[in-house]
């Protein structure tokens, strides 16, 4: 399992961006982080044509399949989906990892049990304004 934003682990962080010009405020080789949404898709056309790697944060199954689509590395999605995203990339072979967002500790065995691929923590997530 794979985690991001725990204190006993280091971690890489991803960057929240809105729009294509906060690009250009992150490091290079970050992985960067947006919602789905129909009005972000042309900040991930120009992540996709610019081989940077991403994380889409998801609300439902319909997006999770768009996330995988569109060539996120991660896909990020609250407790109450974990579990169905996670069989849905397992079927299909996803390349992309499914990350729960979890607020603190106590419901990571949880997801442990559940074969989740990883958890990510507030902590992970910068949040970049152009």
């Amino acid at each position: 399992m794979l985690l991001f934003g725990h204190p006993y682990i280091g971690f890489e962080p991803f960057y929240h961006i809105d729009e294509i010009a906060s690009i250009a405020l992150t490091p290079p080789g970050s992985t960067l982080f947006l919602h789905f949404k129909e009005e972000n898709l042309d900040i991930i056309m120009h992540m996709q044509e610019n081989n940077l790697a991403f994380a889409i944060g998801v609300a439902d199954l319909s997006e999770v399949v768009f996330a995988h689509n569109l060539g996120a590395k991660y896909i990020i999605v609250g407790e109450a989906l974990a579990k169905s995203a996670q069989n849905t990339a397992e079927n299909y072979l996803f390349d992309a990892k499914i990350l729960c967002r979890l607020a603190d500790t106590d419901s990571l065995e949880e997801k442990i049990i559940e074969g989740i691929d990883g958890v990510i923590f507030p902590e992970a997530i910068i949040k970049i304004s152009g």
